[in-house]
């Protein structure tokens, strides 16, 4: 494959919530911003949210998560910098960062890109977890995120009657869709003695006629070259499953909404230190406030950097690419405070309340181990 160079003042890795809006900081400063993304359009998982955002007009409250994925591309493609200057990448798989501050990239399955930079801000999101029982594997058992995506990208029925396993937001979210989509939905299993979701989430679903079975799990999918059907039980004060309460339900699709994980493969390549953080997914690169882990000029934004929410991962990719052009000289520090503190005070608020006091408990942890290194 054809090798080709370049060279850039900051490369974004993953263009989703986080992504963008580095892009958008860091070029507004003037800084030549290449950005990076392996599927065919910009957006991440806003393209997937259907749902309308709730919170303050700041953070796009009442806006359907695929109009914010827009407005911030529109932001890319017309920069308030004249001489702002973003490269997009799409199609293309970075599959290194070697040393040198160089980034390898596979580029529409057509040529190898060596690029040279001062500064990476790493956005790469996160994966599903997967949840082992009998039959698993079966085709019929698919992520949460992934009937999703089949959904809302692909206009795709990923099936017409489903178990959904988890009720986080994700789980609640997702299975009101489905409903949407015209699927029918069984019903909802959550291992522990409470939805995890918001209650507005729940209420929906609810209302929609769909149960929510806690301290119930699935034991085994049924079926022999697919999925036909899923037995589950209640469990006890121990999780355990209780005999005699298994059940069988008639479905041919099975969703796991059973939580996600920060992608941070391409940082445990530079050698960058972790930190495992069961509340903000598993392992987390430590970073301090400007979001720069413990490679100098290595930043980290958004679920990468512990799995939260897109208002915060969008404030964080703001923090990352102010702080990275500034340290190129692109803002003026007193400049640069300024905006970062303001940034700070909102991220308080999103972690302010109840459901946000043990994200910010588990924040502060990885700064203060990234403030060791310093």
């Amino acid at each position: 494959m054809h090798v080709k160079s370049a060279v850039s003042d900051v490369v974004v890795v993953g263009s989703g919530p986080a992504g963008l809006s580095a892009a958008i900081a860091a070029s507004e400063s003037g800084a030549h911003v290449t950005l990076i993304d392996e599927n065919k359009i910009s957006g991440g998982q806003l393209f997937k949210q259907i749902h309308k955002f709730f919170g303050s007009e700041e953070y796009y409250a009442g806006i359907r998560g695929f109009d914010i994925a827009k407005r911030l591309v529109d932001k890319v493609g017309r920069p308030v910098n004249k001489d702002a200057k973003t490269d997009i990448l799409l199609n293309s798989i970075v599959y290194g960062i070697f040393p040198g501050f160089k980034v390898g990239v596979a580029v529409k399955d057509t040529y190898n890109l060596c690029l040279e930079t001062k500064k990476i801000i790493v956005c790469t999101g996160a994966s599903e977890n997967a949840l082992s029982f009998e039959n698993s594997t079966l085709p019929g058992v698919i992520g949460a995120g992934a009937a999703q995506t089949l959904m809302n990208i692909y206009k795709v029925s990923p099936g017409s009657n489903v178990l959904m396993v988890g009720s986080g937001n994700v789980g609640l979210i997702v299975s009101y869709q489905l409903l949407q989509a015209g699927v029918r939905v069984a019903g909802i299993v959550e291992l522990l003695d409470k939805v995890g979701g918001y209650s507005v989430h729940a209420a929906k679903v609810r209302r929609a006629g769909v149960p929510i079975w806690t301290n119930t799990t699935i034991i085994k999918a049924l079926g022999k070259n697919s999925v036909s059907g899923a037995r589950i039980a209640s469990v006890d004060s121990h999780l355990s499953v209780i005999e005699g309460t298994e059940r069988d339900l008639d479905v041919d699709l099975i969703c796991l909404a059973c939580g996600l994980r920060p992608m941070t493969e391409l940082l445990w390549m530079t050698g960058c230190e972790h930190k495992h953080s069961s509340v903000l997914g598993g392992h987390v690169p430590l970073h301090d406030k400007n979001m720069e882990t413990t490679i100098e000029g290595l930043y980290v934004a958004g679920d990468a950097a512990g799995i939260e929410e897109a208002s915060i991962a969008m404030e964080e990719g703001r923090l990352a690419g102010i702080a990275a052009a500034e340290s190129l000289g692109y803002i003026k520090p007193e400049d640069a405070s300024v905006q970062k503190e303001k940034l700070w005070e909102n991220l308080n608020d999103l972690r302010s309340g109840y459901h946000g006091s043990e994200l910010a408990k588990a924040k502060s942890i990885i700064l203060e181990g990234k403030r060791c290194y310093t």
